[in-house]
């Protein structure tokens, strides 16, 4: 999956009405500060996994939601880039799906980029039923390229009952709807081995400084401080854009997600130095970085003892999936902390991934209907490692404590979130394996005292794929 940002207005999606830079600000910074209150709350570990056993069902105890209709004979094809223990959960959905209409719904696992993927399929003549979108620009394209189909009444009506206006509107393209954001991400955390910050005296940080003194103080008690995913360039996207939004603000970052301010500007040049920072910092990052994907980098962070091979990682809520995979107890041995301010503020990305109709029928519709409800993500919330952008999931569908925190103050920001820059930018240069954004990056993190010949290059790849 393309993990998930906060509030934008996607160039690619004309639709969009954001609120105004000073209103935006001041919310996200209060979004900021909910979250940080949140997770420092439930800092101290609580599991909560036997108390949310019997919440009833699979929705979580909000109960049915939405009514869907009968479709016996049907069948349906639903392709996402999900892997693993994300593809069997989300299958679990599909699943009740089926039980309620009757509907076969099958599974078709994509490859990144799923634009292509879904070009060679339209091309064959046969494309899903539905897609899961993971960027605002692949909606577009599937808009452009006559392959997306609008939703229907019933599927709209779910949607503008259960999401905020600005989760929707990500979702528009040209005036009509979509998309439906079924799944969203909080990007803007680090976890880390709760015993290895016990052995070392470490702390969780609030700024950037702060953090740099605490992968020290990791580091002296003899532990790696950071595992990074690198061999998949969107980890390191995302630490760009936290550092990005942070030092630079909101409204600089929505000008370099356009393309209206080159990456040859001075703020980029800032940003990629602090990173260096910490990807520069000899031993700071655990060896063999460029060829660790991002769920390695997740459960050697919590495998190993008292000597695992690094003290955190950064990345979203959804890093819990593969905590899961691991004996580390999220709350207890794996806990976290909001990615620490940079500039004046935390920064607070998100992104998300959409269902969108490439097939239109009613069996289609009813699926986007039933992933717009309550009910559906309910279900998947409370498998864990999942983040639904629906205000009206029950709180108590997730399944510990500090998902239940990241997910509330998720729904308290609103509007007001920056969404992931490089899920915005086109695919060919925000998200594409082994090219543009993501292998610059990857370049960045081996020899990141490149700074300049690192910014010429986003530029170049940036200003081809912009067309300006």
């Amino acid at each position: 999956m393309r993990r998930t940002s906060r509030i934008i207005r996607t160039r690619r999606s004309p639709g969009n009405h954001l609120a105004a830079p000073r209103t935006r600000r001041a919310a996200a910074v209060l979004a900021a500060g909910v979250l940080a209150v949140s997770l420092t709350a439930c800092g101290g570990g609580d599991d909560d996994k036997g108390d949310d056993e019997d919440k009833g069902g699979g929705t979580g105890g909000t109960g049915t939601t939405v009514t869907l209709p009968k479709l016996d004979g049907e069948s349906l094809e639903v392709a996402a880039v999900w892997t693993g223990a994300e593809q069997a959960n989300f299958k679990k959905v599909l699943a009740e799906f089926e039980k309620r209409t009757g509907a076969k719904v099958t599974f078709v696992p994509a490859q990144d980029p799923i634009i292509n993927f879904l070009g060679s399929k339209v091309a064959g003549g046969a494309p899903p039923d539905v897609a899961m979108l993971p960027q605002p620009g692949a909606i577009k394209q599937a808009v452009d390229k006559g392959w997306a189909k609008p939703l229907g009444a019933e599927a709209a009506k779910e949607l503008g009952e259960n999401y905020s206006q600005g989760w929707q509107d990500i979702g528009t393209v040209d005036g009509k709807q979509y998309g439906v954001y079924y799944k969203a991400a909080n990007k803007s955390l680090i976890w880390y081995n709760a015993q290895v910050f016990e052995n070392a005296g470490a702390a969780e940080p609030k700024t950037w400084d702060e953090l740099l003194t605490t992968a020290q103080t990791v580091y002296d008690s003899g532990v790696t401080p950071f595992s990074v995913g690198g061999a998949e360039g969107w980890t390191l996207t995302d630490w760009f854009e936290n550092v990005y939004l942070s030092q630079a603000g909101p409204e600089k970052y929505d000008q370099l997600a356009k393309h209206e301010i080159k990456w040859t500007d001075p703020s980029v040049k800032e940003a990629l130095t602090t990173l260096a920072e910490i990807w520069g910092k000899k031993d700071y990052v655990a060896s063999g970085a460029l060829g660790t994907d991002f769920p390695t980098s997740v459960t050697q962070t919590f495998t190993g003892g008292d000597q695992p091979k690094a003290g955190m990682v950064y990345e979203g809520d959804f890093a819990q999936v593969n905590i899961g995979e691991t004996e580390a107890e999220v709350g207890t041995d794996a806990k976290v902390f909001p990615f620490p301010a940079v500039g004046d503020t935390a920064p607070v990305v998100s992104g998300g991934d959409a269902a969108v109709i490439l097939e239109d029928s009613k069996a289609a519709q009813a699926l986007a209907t039933f992933l717009a409800s309550p009910d559906a993500a309910a279900i998947h919330a409370k498998l864990g490692g999942f983040l639904s952008p629906n205000k009206n999931v029950d709180p108590s569908a997730y399944p510990n404590d500090v998902q239940r925190k990241i997910a509330e103050a998720l729904v308290a920001a609103g509007d007001d979130f920056r969404f992931d820059m490089s899920d915005q930018a086109p695919q060919a240069f925000g998200g594409t394996p082994g090219k543009g954004e993501w292998k610059i990056l990857q370049d960045f993190l081996k020899n990141p005292g490149d700074v300049a010949g690192t910014q010429a290059k986003l530029e170049a790849d940036a200003a081809a794929a912009y067309g300006n």
